[in-house]
């Protein structure tokens, strides 16, 4: 099927208003994989309509990350999304979204200022502004997410309740290869003994699982584990942390329900995995 592209603020507010039904809403940095494609599937199934954002977001990037070399194809991207039933593409470019003399910003304290934010630390008030502008643009009943940016969803989450805007936050599985990686734009960067070292993030977090499933609960010894196997990977570790699902804080003991988190390097490439305990 064709898919209608918009590039204009104006025409996407209007073309969202005249929707009769629920209209859900997937934002993207776009070079699609199964992942967010699994979000689109998400949106059909419980809205009437569907739209879809594709835009690189400048102020989630912080000096020296990878904005000049993030990998894009919009063409391809459209030509997946063909298979589905996508009402529009949202194709904003920098001078719409922040224009000359732009000085606004939407900030969340405090569960931004550690995991991924501590290392990235002005990340995640790009990454609430631009959502925070595209609600604002598009107005949909739901919004949808996926948990591999799993502290990215409850800042998401946060904003939203905290400024009362009338939308659903929809948190969406995270997908993965066939070997246990989990489904990155990022995985691109990866040479194939890069790509061989990274699966071991996600051995480690089954491993984790495992333990739990054996009765060991304390997070210090779980995370001594995930260590040893990221270290003997070759692997370089930004953080691994045991945190309550809904707060983000840090747990010394492993239950049913809490979430690993990590992020770590496969030479150059950063990379984010998580796993619910159960």
């Amino acid at each position: 099927m064709k898919i209608q592209t918009i590039t204009s603020i104006p025409e996407m507010r209007k073309a969202a208003s005249e929707f009769k039904g629920r209209i859900g809403f997937v934002p993207t940095m776009g070079y699609f994989h199964q992942g967010h494609l699994s979000l689109v599937e998400s949106s059909q199934r419980s809205c009437d309509h569907t739209i879809v954002s594709i835009y690189v977001n400048p102020a989630q990037f912080g000096p020296g990350e990878d904005l000049t070399n993030y990998p894009r194809d919009i063409r391809k991207d459209i030509e997946k999304l063909g298979k589905y039933d996508v009402d529009y593409v949202f194709l904003p470019d920098d001078a719409l979204m922040y224009p000359q003399n732009y000085k606004t910003w939407v900030s969340v304290d405090e569960i931004t200022d550690f995991l991924c934010g501590k290392s990235r630390p002005t990340h995640f008030k790009g990454v609430t502004t631009i959502v925070a502008k595209l609600l604002n643009i598009i107005n949909p009943d739901k919004i949808f997410l996926g948990e591999k940016d799993y502290q990215q969803l409850i800042v998401i989450r946060k904003m939203v309740a905290d400024l009362n805007m009338n939308v659903e936050v929809i948190g969406c599985p995270l997908i993965r290869e066939d070997d246990g990686l989990a489904m990155s734009s990022r995985n691109k960067y990866l040479s194939e003994k890069e790509r061989d070292r990274a699966v071991n993030i996600y051995r480690s977090l089954k491993k984790a699982q495992a333990m739990f499933a054996k009765g060991i609960k304390d997070s210090e010894s779980v995370t001594t584990e995930i260590k040893r196997i990221l270290l003997d990977s070759e692997l370089k570790i930004d953080y691994i942390e045991i945190v309550n699902p809904n707060t983000l804080r840090s747990e010394t003991q492993l239950s049913k329900g809490c979430r690993i988190l990590i992020a770590a390097y496969s030479g150059k490439t950063r990379l984010i995995d998580n796993l619910e305990i159960k």
